[in-house]
């Protein structure tokens, strides 16, 4: 596995804007800014190249893995916003996302989506002795999760595993989930807490960690069987919203309801506004 040597040392997350909105992530490539909020035009080889270097290097980092409702939460809660664009990497999860970054000027973005990079990233790891450890749902959950991947992946080594508990974790507990998390020797984290807690709680452990932290969400549940996964063809349809919506209507219908409209009304909105710069660019240029 080819693994990239860079690693710019810099507060921010992207180089400057250029045309719709163009950015470098600290990894190289290209980025956008959906609704102000970015998200990296990366693939599964890139992800994995990149968490498997910083992992293997011992660095405290962090990766979202983003979808429409991390937009319209980004463009919601300002503090929010710079927790996803202060991550050292954001997929595009969802495929109104992909759309999204094709709209924008990259044709080759590609859904990078977290219960399938979950097991992309499990594979390099077992194959290059990488720790790994798993914080978040139940035990019940964590029991299932484990043995279906170190069934695919028997030299997988699972240092750590933990299920906190639904409520706040006191300062006391959260500098003992640290020690522990450190102590293991675990040096790839998935965090399956859901969105928005998984993300603020990755930025609030960078530094303080030394594992590369990875918030995937459902993949948790997908992974260990207990929840179905929309099919291959529905995904790619960028239906699998609708899906989850039949599967779980009370937990997920704002969400879906809500949230969805508005994000196609205000990316609709954003385009037609860069659309109209560029003219006003194109127009000045010549005249």
């Amino acid at each position: 596995m080819r693994l990239l040597r860079s690693d710019p040392a810099s507060a921010s997350r992207e180089a400057p804007a250029g045309e719709h909105g163009s950015t470098r992530s600290l990894t190289g490539v290209q980025a956008r800014h959906i609704l102000g909020m970015r998200v990296d035009a990366t693939s599964y080889t890139h992800a994995a190249e990149e968490i498997l270097r910083w992992a293997r290097q011992g660095k405290s980092r962090y990766v979202c893995v983003a979808t429409v409702n991390n937009v319209v939460e980004a463009r919601d809660d300002s503090r929010y916003a710079a927790v996803i664009n202060g991550a050292d990497l954001v997929t595009p999860d969802g495929m109104p996302l992909v759309w999204g970054l094709r709209m924008l000027g990259v044709p080759e973005a590609t859904r990078v989506y977290g219960p399938d990079l979950t097991p992309v990233i499990c594979e390099q790891a077992a194959a290059h002795g990488v720790p790994v450890g798993f914080y978040g749902a139940t035990e019940e959950v964590l029991d299932a999760l484990e043995a279906n991947l170190t069934r695919r992946f028997p030299e997988l080594e699972i240092a750590y595993r933990h299920s906190p508990p639904f409520r706040p974790a006191s300062a006391d507990e959260q500098r003992q989930t640290v020690e522990s998390i450190n102590r293991s020797g675990a040096r790839i984290l998935f965090v399956g807490l859901g969105a928005p807690k998984q993300e603020r709680w990755m930025a609030a452990q960078k530094g303080q960690l030394r594992a590369v932290m990875l918030g995937v969400g459902a993949a948790f549940d997908f992974l260990a069987g207990n929840k179905r996964q929309a099919p291959r063809l529905v995904q790619q349809l960028g239906l699998e919203w609708l899906y989850r919506l039949v599967h779980e209507p009370r937990r997920l219908w704002r969400r879906y309801l809500y949230r969805n409209p508005r994000f196609v009304a205000l990316f609709a909105t954003q385009l037609l506004r860069e659309r109209h710069r560029r003219r006003r660019g194109s127009r000045s240029a010549t005249s």
